[in-house]
């Protein structure tokens, strides 16, 4: 299975994004999306943020699930208090290891927050947080 993950800021604008495969019954965590398929993942989560406004006004929790469908890809929205958004495109229909690890970058975004360097909507370049998100995504995915 193939996983592509960005947070979007308030502008709209990519903040992180990271590509990758399963890891989880023997998985070597490469991405395995078709060649012309990946060309195209930036652009289905970023038409997919009309369709996440829509369902973050209607859901009381910050995980939204499944918030659209491509193809036999889905996206799943988290929306934080902040209004930043996590998409995660996946052809994987189990909603809880998603959850969790959306909850684990969730956490590890806020302890970018409180960096007095970093600013909201600023691209995030921490190594620190890269290992997490890379390793939340090992662990649930």
């Amino acid at each position: 299975m193939s996983f592509y993950f960005a947070i979007i800021g308030t502008r709209d604008n990519p903040l992180y994004t990271y590509e990758f495969g399963t890891s989880k019954s023997g998985g070597d965590g490469v991405a395995r999306f078709r060649e012309d398929q990946r060309s195209m993942n930036q652009f289905i989560l970023h038409s997919s943020l009309d369709m996440v406004e829509e369902v973050q006004w209607t859901n009381r929790d910050l995980y939204l699930k499944t918030v659209d469908r491509f193809n036999n890809l889905m996206v799943s929205g988290f929306v934080t208090g902040g209004n930043i958004k996590f998409l995660l495109l996946h052809d994987q229909k189990a909603e809880d290891p998603i959850r969790q690890f959306f909850t684990e970058v969730h956490e590890a975004y806020v302890k970018t927050l409180m960096n007095p360097f970093y600013e909201v909507d600023m691209r995030i370049v921490s190594v620190v947080f890269d290992q997490r998100v890379r390793a939340a995504a090992r662990k649930y995915l």
